[in-house]
């Protein structure tokens, strides 16, 4: 995209989270998967009854404008003053350095350090934001329609295959639309390539072709998609690498397993309900391993802010140890906060179910293979995953042949590295 059309695009987003020109004026970019929408909402109120010279004002966009029309904003210089994204390695260089700014720098290296590198450019010590939540991939399970259907779930070290069997036959018994569903995801499907023996960093650090372990799932999935087993409808339903989730499918009781991640925990726990009981699986296991995807959101401040100091005052609020641990709670996330996590949490909530799903998500952590620990900081994966799902998505859609979309994945990351270094 040249810099004029660039331009023209930033302009054509609208005003709606445009960088803020008054002193004492803070705009935040917001998405929501679940209930976090309202709980920032009440910490903002608090946060300005303490700080009334500080007007924050919280813009609550879809995922996809987060993903499709900030990086937009950004390039053209312009932007809120905060966001919430997920796309943080590939997009530090738009993000202020907070440690010249925030109250005590020591505090943050001390307890998001661990992620830091995640959200700042290559080489550098920068305080970019911290993490809203750590998420991890993995599935859930509808386990009324496994009673119904007289099918028991698959167990500890179940394979992606049994999960897959066992789905099937329930869907057959309750008569579902799909057994099983993924969401739209690039970082989604990663998982189980990882777990199929997938390597993505090739030994000069820039991504590696796609392999014989990412192309075996990729196939299966495919495969699955023909015969009816995984939902169709999830990925064909979007264009390029836009985003889609499958939860309302598996919020309906329309599939027995749904693929997706610990940040669902609270979204069913609030719309399921007693509906039907679910338990979260963990993920499913491959030929190399049970892996999910950690990752999660950052808050990050946007370099083009016209009040950094006001800005670096909210954010040392936001992340401060009983914010986010009240946060935390309130939203059913793990947090990133290593005193809060060391300290323990009280999750509010009184469904047996979500404490369960938390727990499991708990004890996965310790089955993430190293690959996947790696690539949330490695510079090129938000590359990789829009390739992966714009060209799987044409795949499953009849739109080109399977050797065509690897080749296709290969060429799209190859373009996007070659452009980086003009």
């Amino acid at each position: 995209m040249t810099k004029a059309r660039t331009m023209l695009a930033a302009f054509a987003v609208g005003l709606l989270t445009s960088t803020a020109a008054l002193a004492g004026d803070v705009r935040i970019m917001w998405y929501s998967d679940g209930v976090e929408g309202a709980v920032l909402k009440d910490l903002i109120d608090r946060f300005m009854t303490v700080n009334p010279d500080i007007k924050v004002t919280i813009d609550n966009v879809s995922y996809s404008v987060v993903r499709e029309q900030l990086p937009v904003q950004l390039e053209a210089g312009d932007g809120p003053d905060i966001a919430r994204v997920t796309n943080l390695k590939a997009q530090s260089k738009h993000w202020l350095d907070l440690r010249p700014l925030v109250a005590d720098a020591a505090y943050w290296d001390k307890n998001f350090g661990d992620q830091a590198d995640w959200m700042r450019p290559d080489g550098s010590n920068q305080i970019s934001g911290f993490m809203t939540q750590i998420t991890l991939t993995g599935g859930y399970a509808n386990k009324t329609l496994f009673d119904q259907a007289g099918v028991a779930m698959p167990g500890k070290d179940a394979t992606w295959d049994d999960w897959a069997t066992a789905s099937k036959q329930v869907a057959a018994s309750q008569k579902l639309p799909f057994p099983m569903a993924l969401d739209r995801s690039g970082q989604r499907i990663t998982a189980p390539n990882i777990a199929f023996g997938a390597n993505f960093i090739g030994a000069d650090g820039k991504p590696a072709t796609l392999d014989a372990g990412s192309k075996t799932f990729i196939s299966k999935f495919l495969g699955w998609i023909e015969d009816g087993t995984m939902s169709k409808d999830v990925w064909v339903s979007a264009a390029g690498s836009t985003y889609r989730a499958g939860a309302d499918d598996f919020i309906n009781g329309q599939v027995a397993f749904y693929y997706s991640g610990s940040w669902q925990v609270p979204n069913f726990s609030a719309k399921i309900g007693t509906n039907f009981d679910w338990v979260a699986t963990g993920s499913p296991c491959g030929p190399a391993n049970c892996t999910g995807m950690p990752g999660g959101a950052g808050l990050v401040a946007i370099k083009y802010t016209k009040n950094p100091k006001d800005v670096a005052k909210v954010m040392d609020y936001l992340a401060s140890e009983p914010v986010v641990k009240e946060f935390s709670e309130r939203t059913l996330f793990l947090p990133a906060h290593k005193g809060v996590v060391e300290k323990g949490l009280d999750f509010k909530t009184n469904d047996p179910q979500a404490k369960a799903a938390l727990d499991i998500f708990v004890k996965a952590t310790g089955a993430i293979a190293d690959l996947a620990r790696k690539l949330p900081g490695w510079t090129w994966s938000d590359t990789v995953y829009g390739a992966v799902v714009t060209r799987v998505s044409q795949a499953a859609a009849g739109e080109m042949k399977l050797d065509e979309a690897y080749s296709r994945i290969d060429a799209d990351i190859a373009a996007k590295v070659k452009d980086s270094a003009l």
